[in-house]
């Protein structure tokens, strides 16, 4: 196996590691706590303690209940997809760990963690309403000027500006002069596409608006049919300045997915979304497709405007003049089923109702955190304790890049925490009790492949290098089987098992970094140091307790275990001393006494034998 004969250098990456992943990010967290410290009025501020989610900290239970105004039966695809809409607001409004569920036929269960104040339960509760409205402009959706605010997404058109956080983001109202222009340029056009609708406050919040900000894309409806409104895209992939609304999705009786007719009544392999109206949507929509296709794009589009977000822009090809319409693009099964259900479930007159607001005790979730830990801390205990057994001082190497883990595990969770809205849950917490095991594993490995070059008779310094070059195939290839697992387990699952997926996965690339920039660091550090280079009895390397090959150590002298050196073979020598013995040690026979040529095993035999003579004449001398 080749060396690696790159300068090492243990020291500066020790210094390097130290600095960059756990000096600066605490300086950072130690600052934002500061500045930016966590308080009632201030409840998204950094903190030095992680966030705990609502199964560790309890927080508020919203029931909602579905309602039509109609009386119309609310469906279960209705009903997820309200889920949906709500989910996306939440999670939009920098909510973590909040779980969303369906309760009966008519009733949705939204459980955040922490205290929730009246303007998140206001739009949670808000109904999703969908109308179809004129595409006047689209563009890209990063912002084109840099504002002094940002402007509301969801609002109207007229939302010009607000302040860089959410409560002046929410406050944002289109000031009454503003209306009053608007109004008065939407009655001077000669019809709902027309770009003389478009005010200066108009263009200046569509040129503010950032669509790649996820607080532009929590929707939340509201918005006045009458005015113009500037929103982004569902993905924010794009924004727009919308007209009044035409076509309100109550007027849509039904949309459904399928495989589009093709040529004399076939049926071809596109798939799309057909759209239904009413009598009086078939009206409006007629009188929307006739204007629509002459124009040039994108003023030839209608935007699906589904809780303040697009969610389709199609162009008008024909005017619609019997109530059917057809949505065909791009589209696949799924995202053709999901536009058909987003659809149906805006048509229907559906709002909700909140019918109670409770609050979650953290008593529970207390003693299962007592439990956790006492549990990670008995693990963590027998750990310390097999390693200071198996490994004597070396082990504490194991307890010290546990600790340097941990450190940089809890400093990452913290500015998680304060930076994303990250809450630790009981998952989690297992999560990381599970990862103790899996990184004391790495150093085990590592440990061992030293061991293994020291028994072959290599010295110290020779072993850690390569020890380091076999065992780190080992870690890397373990520690991908891991990730890939955690990776797996967060995308396919729900709630709390995302949060064991990502803990899992956070601590496994923890692991290979301070395997790589502490522990074998400091293992060429302590190759240098007598106590362990020399293999004394308490540092875990000694010869006896390895059985250790005897190396040879010049004028016919072997170090090693005393009961061996009389049988230390000179084959058993590292490849650069082997010579060296054959030189100074008295040449054996090749001839055995019989007159036939000494096989390779005898003439070792012979090799060995004389070594040890010479050995013992020396001692006499």
């Amino acid at each position: 196996m080749a060396t690696d004969t790159r300068r090492s250098r243990p020291v500066r990456t020790i210094v390097l590691l130290t600095i960059l992943t756990i000096l600066l990010p605490f300086g950072a967290l130690l600052a934002g706590w500061q500045f930016d410290g966590k308080s009632s009025d201030n409840p998204d501020g950094a903190s030095l303690a992680p966030g705990l989610a609502l199964d560790l900290q309890g927080g508020t239970q919203v029931i909602l209940k579905a309602v039509t105004s109609d009386g119309s039966e609310i469906t279960p695809e209705a009903m997820e997809e309200a889920i949906g809409v709500i989910r996306q607001r939440v999670d939009a409004n920098g909510v973590t760990e909040a779980e969303i569920a369906a309760q009966g036929s008519d009733q949705i269960v939204v459980e955040i963690p922490g205290e929730v104040d009246e303007a998140t339960v206001a739009l949670i509760s808000q109904a999703a309403q969908m109308k179809f409205r004129p595409v006047l402009t689209i563009g890209s959706p990063v912002p084109t000027v840099q504002p002094s605010a940002s402007p509301s997404a969801s609002g109207d058109g007229a939302d010009a500006a607000a302040g860089d956080d959410a409560e002046d983001a929410a406050a944002a109202e289109p000031t009454k002069e503003e209306i009053a222009e608007q109004e008065k340029a939407i009655e001077s056009a000669t019809d709902p596409s027309d770009l003389a609708q478009i005010t200066p406050s108009v263009q200046a919040a569509f040129d503010a608006l950032d669509c790649t900000d996820p607080k532009n894309l929590q929707g939340g409806g509201g918005d006045n049919p009458n005015l113009l409104l500037v929103t982004c895209d569902q993905t924010g992939a794009a924004k727009y300045i919308l007209g009044p609304v035409e076509v309100d999705g109550t007027d849509l009786t039904s949309a459904t997915s399928g495989l589009q007719p093709g040529a004399n009544g076939s049926v071809s392999n596109v798939w799309g979304v057909n759209l239904d109206f009413n009598a009086d949507g078939t009206t409006k929509f007629r009188e929307t497709t006739t204007r629509l296709t002459p124009l040039e794009p994108p003023r030839n589009q209608f935007a699906i405007v589904l809780d303040g977000l697009v969610v389709s822009a199609p162009s008008s090809n024909d005017p619609i003049t019997n109530g059917q319409a057809s949505i065909s693009g791009s589209f696949t099964r799924d995202t053709a089923a999901t536009l058909a259900n987003q659809l149906s479930f805006g048509s229907l007159p559906l709002t909700f109702e909140v019918e109670g607001q409770n609050t979650i005790s953290a008593t529970l979730g207390s003693e299962q955190l007592q439990r956790g830990l006492f549990a990670g801390l008995i693990g963590l205990a027998l750990v310390v304790v097999y390693s200071l057994f198996q490994y004597r001082t070396l082990g504490m190497l194991t307890v010290l890049s546990l600790v340097v883990a941990g450190a940089m595990t809890y400093v990452v969770i913290a500015l998680l925490s304060w930076g994303m809205g990250y809450r630790l849950s009981l998952p989690g917490i297992a999560g990381l009790i599970v990862a103790i095991g899996f990184t004391a594993d790495s150093f085990i490995v590592y440990f061992e492949r030293i061991r293994d070059e020291l028994r072959d008779g290599r010295t110290l310094r020779l072993a850690v290098q390569r020890g380091w070059l076999r065992a780190r195939r080992t870690i890397y290839a373990a520690k991908a089987v891991n990730l890939l697992s955690a990776v797996i387990l967060y995308f396919m699952t729900v709630g709390g098992v995302r949060g064991f997926a990502f803990t899992l996965g956070l601590t496994t690339i923890i692991d290979v970094m301070v395997v790589i920039w502490f522990t074998h660091p400091v293992m060429e550090l302590l190759a240098k140091v007598p106590f362990f280079r020399d293999g004394h009895k308490a540092s875990g390397l000694s010869a006896d307790r390895l059985d250790v090959a005897p190396r040879y150590r010049g004028a016919g002298q072997f170090s090693g275990p005393q009961s061996a050196v009389a049988d230390a073979p000179v084959a058993d020598a590292p490849d650069r001393e082997r010579e060296l013995v054959s030189a100074q040690s008295v040449k054996a026979p090749r001839v055995a006494e019989d007159g036939r040529r000494m096989t390779i095993a005898e003439r070792r035999a012979a090799e060995r034998k004389a070594a040890a003579e010479a050995a013992q004449n020396e001692e006499k001398h």
